[in-house]
This record gives C-alpha cells, structure tokens and sequence, in this order.
C-alpha cells in the first residue's frame, strides 16, 4: 500500500519509528517532512499529506503531532480527506470500517511507541464495511460541495 506520513516537531521522533515499522511491512512510504525536531507548523505537514490522499496518488495517510488534535482539523480541512484522530486500537478500527476514514492522526507525546504501532497497524489493515455506513460516508462528502 502507498502510505503518506508526516508530522511536525513534536511528532517526529514517533514518525521516524512509525515510518520505519510501515516500510518493514512492506508499504511504500512518501515522508512528507518533518526532517528534524526543528520547529514545524503541523498545518503544513497536514495539508500535504491530506492532498497526497485526497488526490489519489496515495491509498493512506498517518499524521503524528503532540497530541493529534491539530493534525487532524487541519487535514479535514482538504477536500476529500477523512482524517480520525485515533486513540486506541478500536478507534483505529472503527475509522476505518464504519467512516472509510483516509488518514490517521496520533500523538506522539501522550501514547508510548508500539501502541502507536498498533493503533497504524489496525487502521491499515482495517477495510472499509460499505453498506449503510457507505450512504453515511457520502452525506459527509456531500457536506464539503
């Protein structure tokens, strides 16, 4: 699967981790930046990869800042991008099958490592269910004309 991922300073460290597991599974991975803790504004990384979804030239999206929060109202800002903030490995899940959720936001300052990992792993290998959720995932599309 190609996967975007991207973070600002915060998430760096967490990415740089998550980056490597994803790429050991297997799944090509376009790292949008950060390169560094260096300071980054978290819109940035977030509109790149909610773009790289939205356009098709990705099938995923992991975005990791402090908390995930700011990642992820700036991601559902693109169009076509359906970004969940994801705090467990149901969520993970859930996202994915009841909201065909395209990106993933986590913190890297308040979740250890491997339960980031998890919480990747499940929404990555999580298919969407369709059915009455598909009629509820385009009245969401609908709200972004």
């Amino acid at each position: 699967m190609k996967i975007a991922i991207g973070s600002d300073h915060a998430g760096f460290d967490a990415k740089e981790k998550l980056k490597a597991r994803l790429a050991q599974a297997g799944h090509e991975v376009r790292d949008v930046g950060a390169h560094s803790t260096a300071s980054v504004d978290y819109p940035d990384p977030a509109r790149d990869v909610a773009s790289l979804v939205a356009k098709g030239e990705v099938e995923r999206g992991v975005l990791v800042c402090g908390s995930g929060i700011g990642m992820s109202i700036a991601a559902n800002k693109v169009h076509g991008a359906r970004a969940a903030l994801v705090t467990d490995e149901w969520h993970a899940e859930m996202a994915r099958r009841h909201n065909d959720a395209n990106i993933i936001c986590v913190g890297g300052r308040v979740n250890a490592d491997e339960a980031l990992g998890r919480f990747v792993d499940r929404f990555i290998l999580t298919a969407f269910e369709g059915g009455r959720h598909a009629t509820r995932v385009g009245k969401i599309t609908a709200l972004e004309k």
